[in-house]
């Protein structure tokens, strides 16, 4: 299944009216990424994979990479576009969300150059833990985040919001997760303060099962502009 098969949602400018529970969304999320793309596997290289070194703290409520003075968080507005440098990522970003049957909805897989952002979670820059998800390839080759696997501790991803602030995101680790042992309430737990994981497919990749896991991005608000 391809991600034109899954739906994706809009959204208004204002707070979703109902968010589903962390421990749902952790299973729903994980098998609907893995269903996002599965991926060619036609590519002479694979995406990177996350360096141990770039493993986040195992209780990610440790401040391991807190900003200097805390940021205050921002209130609710949709996300319209993501950067992040390090890689040279800068994508428009759409909203996505559940459809009918559970799932989380995808960015159409024909435009590589398109992220999601999970609008059953908070914004980015809300107090809690946001979601931008995206297309690790496609049938033509790299997608947005096919570079994610390659990020170190202190690189930044950029949030442009729809109010016209930008959220600045400082990442504390990049890991890669078994779909089958995919930590949901580490990954997506509140951890009290603004958070941000940026997720796309990753580990080892077969034609039968595609890819066997996620690469998350761990990060935490660090500035507003």
């Amino acid at each position: 299944m391809y991600a034109s098969e899954l739906s994706w949602l809009a959204v208004e400018e204002e707070r979703p009216r109902r968010r589903a529970p962390w421990g749902v969304i952790a299973l729903v999320l994980l098998t609907g990424l893995a269903l996002i793309r599965n991926g060619s596997g036609e590519f002479d290289v694979g995406p990177p994979q996350p360096a141990p070194a770039a493993a986040a703290a195992a209780d990610t409520r440790v401040p391991s990479a807190a900003p200097a003075r805390p940021v205050q968080a921002l209130p609710f507005s949709a996300a319209d576009r993501v950067a992040i440098p390090a890689i040279r990522v800068d994508a428009p970003v759409v909203p996505v969300g559940l459809d009918e049957d559970g799932w989380i909805g995808a960015p159409p897989p024909e435009n590589p150059n398109l992220a999601g952002w999970f609008t059953g979670a908070v914004s980015p820059g809300e107090k809690g833990t946001a979601v931008v998800v995206g297309h690790v390839d496609n049938k033509s080759g790299p997608a947005v985040f096919y570079g994610l696997g390659s990020l170190k501790k202190g690189d930044l991803v950029d949030v442009r919001r729809a109010d016209g602030r930008t959220a600045e995101f400082e990442i504390y680790g990049v890991e890669v997760f078994g779909k089958n042992d995919f930590p949901g309430d580490r990954v997506y737990g509140a951890k009290g303060t603004p958070e941000l994981r940026v997720i796309t497919c990753g580990g080892g990749y077969s034609k039968q099962n595609g890819y066997d896991g996620n690469v998350v991005v761990f990060a935490r608000l660090a500035e507003v502009r």
